[in-house]
C-alpha cells in the first residue's frame, strides 16, 4: 500500500509504501528525497546506489539520500521504504545525531546498513502500523504526528548504527564535500549568504564547488543558500505570528524591503500575496 502526506505550501512530502519500486512513480515528488529502505521480506533484495551493488537481507535497512542514485531489480520481492525531504523534516530543526546530518545520513561517506534484531522486530513492525494508522487520520495535526513518528524511527535507527557500526564504503571524497556544504547551509544559512564563506570552510576554492555540484547534476551552491534562506521564511510565515519586519531581520535582512524583493524573486510572491494565497489555499 502507498500513503502520502504532501504540503503544497512549503512543498513538503513524506511518503510510505511497501513496495517502492511499484509506487515510486506515483508519489508527488521523489526528488530531493531522503529514504529508509527496509527489507520485510524472507530472502535477501539486491539494488544498486551510484552503480555499487548492494545486498540486502531480510530485516534490514538502509538509508539513501538525494545525492545517490538509486535503481531497482524488479524481479525479487517488493521492497518498504519511507521517504521525506528536507522541507518535511530538516536539519536545523533537530539534534544533529538525529537529524538529516546524522550518522544516518549526511554525517558519514558510508551507507549504513542496520539489522534489526529479532528482539526489536516487533517494535519496528508496530512502528509501520502506527504509521499506517496515522495516515487514516488527516487532520490538521497529521503532518506534526508524522514527524514525531518519523524522529522516533530515526532515533531507533540511530541507536542501533550507533551499536553495529555495519557500514560499507563509498570512498568518494567529491560527495562528502556536497553532503559537507549541505550541513554547513543548514547551520549557516542565516548569516552566511555567500559561496566564498562555505567555500573557505570546506578548503576549496568557490569555483572547485560550484564545478562539483554542476558534476553531480546538482542545484548550484548558491542556489541552495538562497533556496533554504526562502524555506526558512516561507515556515516562519505559515506556522509563527511573526511579521514580515520580523522574519526579515531574524533571516540576516537589514532591509525589509530587500527581504521582500528577495522572497519575491523566489517565489513569485511578495510576502503579504504569499500570506493570502496560504490563507486561500485549503
Amino acid at each position: 500500500m502507498k500513503f502520502e502526506f504532501h504540503d503544497p505550501k512549503l512543498g513538503s512530502i513524506f511518503g510510505l509504501t511497501d513496495d517502492i519500486v511499484k509506487d515510486e512513480g506515483y508519489f508527488s515528488t521523489t526528488a530531493g528525497t531522503i529514504k529508509f529502505l527496509w527489507n520485510r521480506n524472507r530472502e535477501s533484495v539486491f539494488f544498486q546506489i551510484d552503480g555499487i551493488r548492494m545486498e540486502l537481507l531480510p530485516d534490514q535497512l538502509v538509508t539513501t539520500t538525494y545525492l545517490q542514485h538509486v535503481s531497482y531489480d524488479k524481479e525479487q520481492g517488493p521492497l518498504t521504504a519511507f521517504l521525506f525531504n528536507r522541507e518535511f523534516y530538516c536539519i536545523s530543526d533537530h539534534d544533529s545525531e538525529v537529524s538529516c546530518n546524522g550518522i544516518l545520513f549526511f554525517g558519514t561517506q558510508d551507507v549504513p546498513i542496520i539489522s534489526i534484531p529479532k528482539e526489536q522486530l516487533r517494535k519496528f513492525n508496530t512502528l509501520y502500523e502506527v504509521f499506517e494508522d496515522e495516515f487514516s487520520t488527516p487532520d490538521k495535526i497529521q503532518g506534526d504526528m508524522l514527524q514525531m513518528l518519523l524522529k522516533r524511527l530515526i532515533i531507533i535507527c540511530t541507536r542501533l548504527a550507533k551499536e553495529q557500526l555495519i557500514v560499507k564504503k563509498l570512498d568518494n571524497e567529491q560527495i562528502d564535500v556536497i553532503r559537507k556544504f549541505n550541513v554547513l547551509v543548514d547551520l549557516h544559512y542565516k548569516r552566511k549568504r555567500k559561496v566564498s564563506d562555505y567555500a573557505e570552510m570546506l578548503f576549496k576554492s568557490p569555483k572547485t564547488l560550484s564545478n562539483l555540484f554542476a558534476m553531480y547534476n546538482q542545484k548550484s551552491p548558491q542556489q541552495i543558500i538562497l533556496e533554504r534562506l526562502a524555506l526558512e521564511a516561507k515556515r516562519l510565515m505559515n506556522f509563527t505570528d511573526k511579521q514580515n519586519q520580523e522574519i526579515a531581520y531574524e533571516l540576516g535582512f537589514n532591509d525589509p524591503a530587500h527581504f521582500s524583493r528577495f522572497f519575491k524573486k523566489m517565489t513569485n510572491f511578495s510576502p503579504t500575496q504569499y500570506r493570502e494565497s496560504a490563507l486561500i489555499t485549503p
